[in-house]
């Protein structure tokens, strides 16, 4: 009876499930959307890159790199590279510079950065290989060969104007596959990159006071650990040396802090961030289902006063007031679950369409399936409970003397 009645009301039962449609759908979307990005950022962090502990000297609250201080001697690479579930240490700075020139052609640059081989450790290169420490070499992004009128190749010469006037002729040795890096201390995007070995380009250096002797010294160290799975045990391991007898607790001023951040702190800060906002959407779009229980709460109560009569009829021949409250009752919670059943398949065409727009990789959420019928149900109930309470209520010989 409950689904005849619905069947021979289509178009008010369809725009009574239609919120219910609405909602669901909106929910399930935001929530494939957020599932994908999450995924996407943990496997951007996680699937190509080295288990990577980022370390500076920095104010407090800061962005990774923001404000560095040179702090980490020559001294404190030594004693990182010893430390238990280390593979690599690889120090980084910045060489002012002028310029750069190539084949009679100059071009502004602010500065270009010194490091080691070993910050190739997951990079690929489209042509060449990384340079090696000591020699006249430098490594280009994809960015910094468009620099010039010609594109630049492994083997051309560039000139490095540095801030004192000098020029410094350095081999191109290789080319990266992306401009974009693979940390958090890269700059990311289509920005121009060149690398440098810290012998015998970089020339920074204080008096360690460990040693007493004057060392190269850097503002930023990225510290490789062995695997994935001890990157935990090598952070607490940093923290615990520089923090204590290390030149960088001595050489960072006071208003400054030791940072010592991964990969996988960055994401879990960008997925705190992912699932506020998502419950935050998600939460307005429940606004919707609220709509769509008031609407059936409303279809439900429009509906026991034209069959008042016919409720009459049925106490006539024997109905209880459970039989009338079972029959209304039934009646909204289908209409709650057919809306739910359409709100996923919905929802999950929306997602895909959402997911493939932005690029993102199409995770569904499938928890939230179950949930979706759960939502349906409990509206269908809350809604229909009134108006099949108050069904049940009828008088008999009122309901006959119904017109």
């Amino acid at each position: 009876m409950s689904i005849r009645e619905i069947r021979s009301h289509r178009v008010r039962s369809s725009l009574s499930a239609l919120g219910v449609v609405i909602g669901i759908a909106a929910v399930i979307t935001l929530v494939t959307l957020g599932t994908s990005l999450r995924v996407e950022i943990l496997q951007e962090f996680t699937g190509g890159h080295a288990p990577n502990v980022y370390v500076w000297a920095g104010p407090p609250g800061g962005q990774p790199g923001t404000g560095a201080q040179p702090a980490f001697t020559a001294h404190d690479i030594a004693r990182l590279r010893g430390l238990d579930g280390v593979a690599a240490v690889v120090p980084r700075g910045v060489l002012p510079v002028i310029a750069l020139t190539h084949d009679g052609q100059t071009v502004s640059q602010n500065g270009i950065v010194a490091t080691t081989p070993d910050q190739f450790r997951t990079r690929k290169f489209a042509h060449g290989e990384p340079f090696e420490q000591g020699k006249r070499e430098v490594v280009l992004n994809p960015a910094a060969t468009r620099l010039f009128d010609d594109d630049l190749s492994v083997g051309d010469r560039i000139g490095i104007r540095t801030a004192d006037g000098t020029t410094v002729r350095a081999r191109v040795a290789g080319i990266l596959a992306r401009s974009s890096g693979n940390g958090q201390f890269d700059s990311g995007g289509s920005l121009p990159q060149v690398y440098v070995p810290t012998r015998p380009f970089y020339g920074s250096t204080v008096e360690s006071p460990t040693r007493g002797t004057a060392q190269r010294v850097y503002p930023l160290v990225t510290v490789v650990a062995e695997n994935h799975g001890r990157i935990r045990e090598s952070k607490r391991a940093v923290k615990s040396y520089l923090r204590s007898n290390s030149d960088a607790a001595r050489l960072t001023p006071d208003e400054y802090d030791i940072r010592v951040r991964t990969d996988r702190d960055l994401v879990n800060r960008v997925k705190d961030v992912l699932t506020t906002l998502t419950t935050f959407i998600t939460s307005i779009a429940v606004i919707s289902l609220v709509v769509a229980a008031i609407g059936i709460a409303n279809i439900m109560l429009v509906s026991v006063t034209e069959r008042t009569r016919e409720i009459g009829i049925m106490k006539a021949v024997g109905a209880q007031n459970r039989d009338v409250l079972q029959l209304f009752l039934t009646q909204a919670v289908l209409l709650g679950i057919i809306g739910s059943v359409f709100g996923v398949a919905l929802g999950a065409l929306a997602g895909y369409a959402a997911t493939r727009y932005v690029g993102l990789p199409l995770v569904f959420a499938y928890e939230a399936v179950p949930v979706a019928i759960g939502v349906g149900l409990l509206v269908g109930v809350v809604t229909g409970l009134y108006p099949a309470w108050n069904a049940a209520r009828v008088d008999p010989i009122d309901a006959l003397r119904y017109e």
